[in-house]
């Protein structure tokens, strides 16, 4: 039950990380749980030590993870384009 939870968390989270990047037009829904489960990693890593991958679902997780899946698809913006958008 928790990998449902996670993917369906997932591809919300990087569903409004791609909006909030302008990149939603480029990015199916497969893309949209890989940024957001991928986001929530990086999100865990650089703001709670790595703790919130562990941590039940708060609105504190929530926010973190959508700033990793930002952060995340900047880097993926400027390394395609060499530039953030």
């Amino acid at each position: 039950m928790g990998l449902i939870i996670w993917l369906i968390v997932g591809g919300v989270i990087g569903w409004l990380a791609s909006i909030l990047m302008r990149t939603d037009a480029q990015q199916g829904i497969f893309l949209n749980i890989v940024v957001g489960v991928v986001g929530a990693f990086l999100g865990g890593l650089l703001f709670s030590g790595g703790s919130i991958n562990n941590a039940p679902l708060t609105i504190y997780s929530f926010l973190v993870s959508l700033l990793g899946a930002v952060i995340l698809l900047a880097i993926v913006n400027l390394v395609r384009r060499g530039s953030v958008r």
